[in-house]
């Protein structure tokens, strides 16, 4: 006669199964829906803060319409810069831990250090686009945009394309590496 008990430890491990199973699955969801924007399209971005008469935080689509790049709420109101205004556009990388409640407990629960697993795929990544423009009055102010992972290089293209200055990141670092070396001699 067979004698059967779920032991606490077999839960842990099924639950832990489980939930990397569902964190697998999101992630190839957000990877198939990340890249698909194609040139010229309208992009659903996060208006981090910059545009007056903007809230911070808000979404919206952000499109090169003309001479302009244009941000657009749902509610339809919006605000718009002409892209021969544009500066500099530097493009970021940011990275936010998802999930709440549910990853945070399954982390604890999983057994044999498995919650550092788990905590690897409680992250998405986002990109961070930022435009320094100036006004009608020649004021200088930027704008920060966060965007789905990929995006950003899109609309960064989209706007060198259209004669927009980007900074890439080895440009960057190149001129920063090269400003450290002018001070030790000196």
């Amino acid at each position: 006669m067979m004698h059967r008990t779920d032991s606490p430890e077999r839960i842990r491990r099924t639950l832990t199964c489980l939930l990397l199973l569902v964190c697998i699955n999101t992630m190839a969801q957000e990877q198939r829906g990340a890249n698909t924007p194609a040139s010229g399209s309208k992009l659903r971005v996060t208006h981090i803060l910059g545009f007056e008469l903007i809230s911070n935080h808000s979404n919206g689509e952000l499109s090169i319409e003309g001479e302009a790049l244009r941000f657009q709420k749902s509610d339809g109101s919006g605000a718009q810069i002409t892209l021969r205004s544009i500066q500099d556009v530097f493009l970021g990388e940011q990275d936010k831990q998802v999930g709440g409640t549910p990853m945070a407990v399954g982390k604890v629960v999983a057994p044999f250090g498995g919650g550092r697993v788990v905590g690897l795929f409680a992250h998405k990544k986002y990109d961070t686009v930022t435009l320094h423009y100036l006004d009608a009055d020649g004021g200088f102010h930027g704008a920060i945009f966060q965007l789905s992972k990929g995006q950003g290089e899109v609309l960064e293209n989209e706007l060198e394309a259209v004669g927009a200055h980007v900074t890439r990141q080895a440009d960057q670092t190149t001129n920063r590496m090269t400003q450290e070396t002018k001070n030790e001699f000196k």
